[in-house]
């Protein structure tokens, strides 16, 4: 059974193939993230979904089909063009600046949005310095959000892997997004750091889209509306959890059993 939405439509892909010399890729691929949906993009390695993830940020052009953002009226984007549209992703690692802390990593998320970042505090520009209060205090908020406030003046070097986890996705979530974009986001959480998070991704969805590659299944079966499967480039299964978890395609090529 195919999962469908009556919700508008945030981002979506029409027959999208990526072809690196001789290898293909993606096969065809379809599918759509609605408005306040949680779409999941699972898949055996090497399945494509990598790549299809880059394709959504505008890293890697499709060779045939196109990914447009409806809502928007826009396709195409190039990952610059990402921000300033709403659309916000996390990199598979944390992608933080070394040389700033932890709340200065934050308040940077904001640089993109219209009117936002640091740039007038920066130079001095009237209204400058109370505008970087304003950006500091949203900035606190997100990492409390995310429960590492108390991180906020450390350096990204010396704090654990699943805390800079954490601050990566608050950057994004500097940039007020309509989609969201996260890849690997439970790699490197301990079991009580999951459940906190689990909880804050089904609090998002009240507000935003959210797009996500996961290799960890019992976090993707509970925030997830929709789980799209892919496997050698090609989609083979869209449904809900329950629907995904007794297709017998996906047991064999996913798990690697055979109903």
């Amino acid at each position: 059974m195919t999962y469908s939405t009556s919700r508008p439509i945030t981002l979506a892909f029409e027959h999208v193939s990526v072809r690196f010399g001789g290898l293909l890729a993606l096969n065809d691929v379809s599918f759509e993230v609605a408005e306040q949906e949680i779409v999941g993009l699972i898949g055996p390695n090497g399945a494509g979904k990598t790549t299809a993830f880059n394709v959504a940020c505008g890293f890697q052009r499709p060779t045939s089909g196109t990914v447009s953002f409806p809502e928007l009226g826009k396709r195409g984007l190039h990952p610059a063009q990402l921000a300033k549209v709403g659309v916000a992703r996390t990199l598979q690692g944390v992608g933080l600046f070394n040389h700033l802390s932890v709340l200065e990593n934050v308040m940077a998320g904001a640089q993109s949005r219209p009117g936002g970042g640091l740039w007038s505090s920066v130079m001095g520009l009237p209204g400058g310095l109370r505008h970087e209060r304003v950006l500091r205090d949203e900035a606190m908020g997100q990492l409390e959000r995310l429960g590492v406030a108390t991180f906020a003046e450390a350096l990204p070097g010396g704090i654990p892997y699943g805390i800079a986890k954490k601050v990566s996705i608050a950057r994004a979530l500097m940039t007020r997004p309509t989609l969201l974009m996260l890849d690997e986001p439970a790699s490197g959480l301990d079991e009580q750091e999951l459940d906190a998070f689990i909880q804050l991704i089904i609090e998002l969805r009240s507000t935003m889209s959210v797009l996500l590659v996961e290799h960890n299944m019992d976090f993707v079966m509970q925030v997830v509306n929709q789980l799209v499967v892919l496997n050698f480039g090609q989609v083979i299964a869209r449904g809900t959890p329950s629907e995904i978890s007794h297709n017998p395609d996906v047991l064999a090529a996913y798990l690697g059993l055979d109903e």
